[in-house]
């Protein structure tokens, strides 16, 4: 099955949907098939489960980068930052690697323990 992005304005994900891999042969087939479906002429990009292009699969709320040609979900705290061979957010400081667990502070930019 082959899973399809509509951006909407400013390059943001409306919503996923997914298409027979008999109906989209190639990401224009599919792409044709939607709009034929849905009576449109909208913008859909093909997203790929496993992040083999495009960087990430899309979500509904992610946005396309075009010039990256890649889906970026919402950054999960302002501090953090873009990792440009992935696009996916890190946090400015490495989570620990002491066997605990931890959760983000963005008061404090820190890791916070949990007990």
């Amino acid at each position: 099955m082959a899973s399809f992005a509509k951006l909407g304005v400013g390059n943001i994900i409306e919503k996923v949907v997914v298409v027979n891999d008999t109906i989209a042969t190639t990401e224009k087939a599919g792409v044709d098939f939607l709009n034929n479906l849905y009576g449109s002429r909208d913008i859909w990009k093909q997203t790929f489960l496993d992040g083999s292009q495009r960087k990430n699969h899309a979500g509904a709320g992610h946005t396309y980068d075009s010039t990256r040609d890649a889906f970026i979900a919402p950054a999960p705290f302002p501090s953090w930052i873009l990792n440009e061979t992935t696009c996916q957010w890190e946090a400015p400081v490495a989570y620990p690697n002491d066997g605990q667990k931890y959760k983000w502070n963005e008061t404090t930019t820190t890791w916070d323990e949990i007990e």
